[in-house]
């Protein structure tokens, strides 16, 4: 049994002491829930937030990560820093760091073996844009950013990730997925990694549906026989929201 994964990517907001007030409400919360619940802030608040879930059972997480050691990498952030700073997750191939910062599927593969090389579970979102979904390419784009982001990667490593589907069309436009389209999308997914991976492991990865998730549509949307959680975007910042959420 897959236990459900509740994420919130809080994106660029939040100050130290919004999100560890956030924190705070969240775990007082957690008593009333058995799903893993996880916060993935921006990397300057890692340290102030990584203290706020300390003795709670709150994962913490990043919304990005670099694929090499060290280096001449202005702006960016590496594996061992986020070990450092104690971070259990780790978001990678994000639509809009896909969309607005030009990464490639290449790249999102390369992050996914660098974010397990390092114990570190990656969240590997993938999605179709809604010209691709109207053109009937849902499951070809599907299947096209699955098989590169993990390529190169081991039955024993797969295991241990986590797979966002978050339709492009969805994220943060108010528009939500289905249920019925949610479900078939990410069951088209679990039956690719069974190809690639076999039943045992297909069954074993989580997959989370991601796009405009609310405590109003949060119990549909989890109560399907094919989705493990939710990547939380907006809903996330709010402390009634995101506990809706989690209380599904």
């Amino acid at each position: 049994m897959r236990n459900p994964l509740i994420a919130g990517n809080w994106k660029m907001n939040l100050s130290c002491q919004q999100g560890t007030d956030l924190v705070t409400s969240i775990n007082a919360a957690m008593q009333e829930t058995e799903v893993e619940v996880a916060v993935c802030c921006s990397s300057i608040l890692l340290g102030c937030i990584g203290k706020a879930v300390e003795n709670t059972g709150i994962k913490l997480g990043a919304q990005n990560m670099h694929w090499e050691e060290a280096g001449a990498f202005t702006g960016e952030i590496s594996a061992d820093m986020l070990l450092e700073a104690k971070v259990d997750y780790v978001i990678v191939g994000h639509s809009e760091r896909r969309h607005i910062f030009g990464e490639t599927d290449e790249m999102v593969n390369k992050k996914v073996v660098k974010a397990l090389s390092k114990k570190i579970t990656p969240i590997m979102c993938i999605g179709e844009t809604l010209d691709e979904r109207e053109a009937e390419e849902t499951f070809s784009v599907l299947k096209r950013q699955l098989e590169e982001g993990i390529k190169g990667i081991s039955p024993e490593e797969a295991k241990t990730m986590v797979i966002a589907y978050e339709p492009v069309w969805a994220i943060g436009t108010g528009k939500t997925a289905t249920p019925e389209q949610a479900n078939e999308a990410i069951g088209y997914i679990r039956s690719e990694l069974e190809k690639l991976y076999g039943n045992p492991v297909s069954e074993e990865i989580r997959i989370l549906y991601g796009g405009s998730v609310k405590p109003d549509n949060a119990t549909e949307i989890m109560n399907c026989e094919e989705i493990d959680g939710a990547l939380v975007g907006g809903a996330s910042l709010k402390a009634d929201d995101f506990i809706g959420i989690i209380q599904f």
